[in-house]
């Protein structure tokens, strides 16, 4: 299978990661890619970018290279009222909200308990549409049947992370975790998706570790969601309105 479509990439304001907006699309063209989502870390990662960051992404352009751009974020997990560390009103002015957790942003006591009770809650908020690596059990442990089943009622993805496969990967010690949620994951009927998570443009689109683990555990093709631009934008418009992505992808001013 190939896939057209990466909703993780992270440019140089998540602060650990190499490149622009610009030399993303520039790759994702190269490798035929129809859209990408650029999703930088929030405010609580040390260096992420700050709330105004995300609320001027609107002078990005809708397409560059002739690939489709969708703003958005990779949220964190936080003890906020809406669980998260971006307020509503900026989320709902992106094109696609991810969520998870990350090294210093108030989780790092493995406490699976309040680890899956904080995750629920950020899934619950209608504004989230993905969950990065919830397969990272070694440092953020959460009940995955609990997960799972929160993703199917309330329609939200979860994500299989090529680099958490990567052997270089600070998380790929923990990489049967992402196998086990794809399992678990595919048993419920969940969606989910496959995301690059590249901090630099030559990694756009890097699939294939994931896409290994896909076939080895039977995964339905039909739910993944990045399958290409089209059935993203699916996706989208079917959980909720958003500013520039309508029911055919048409952009909304």
């Amino acid at each position: 299978m190939r896939l057209l479509a990466d909703l993780h990439t992270h440019t140089v304001a998540s602060g650990h990661a190499f490149s622009t907006i610009t030399e993303l699309a520039t790759a994702a063209a190269g490798k035929g890619l129809e859209l990408i989502a650029f999703t930088d870390h929030g405010p609580s990662v040390p260096g992420g970018a700050h709330a105004w960051y995300f609320w001027n992404t609107k002078a990005v352009p809708e397409t560059l290279s002739g690939v489709r751009i969708l703003r958005g974020c990779e949220a964190n997990v936080a003890d906020t009222d809406n669980g998260l560390d971006l307020p509503d009103e900026i989320l709902g002015m992106l094109d696609l909200v991810a969520v998870g957790f990350h090294p210093l942003t108030g989780f790092d006591d493995a406490n699976r308990t309040r680890n899956t009770r904080a995750l629920v809650r950020a899934m619950s908020n209608p504004l989230v549409d993905i969950v990065t690596h919830p397969g990272n059990s070694d440092e953020f442990p959460v009940d995955v049947a609990t997960v799972v089943a929160t993703a199917v009622e309330r329609g939200v993805a979860l994500e299989l992370n090529n680099h958490s496969f990567d052997p270089a990967s600070s998380r790929s010690a923990a990489s049967y975790g992402e196998r086990r949620v794809a399992i678990a994951a595919r048993d419920a009927g969940a969606l989910i998706t496959i995301g690059s998570d590249a901090h630099f443009h030559d990694q756009v689109g890097t699939f294939e570790q994931a896409l290994v683990v896909v076939e080895e555990i039977g995964f339905p093709l039909s739910r993944i969601v990045n399958r290409d631009a089209a059935s993203v934008l699916e996706f989208l418009h079917d959980r909720r309105a958003r500013p520039r992505v309508g029911a055919q992808g048409e952009t909304r001013r």
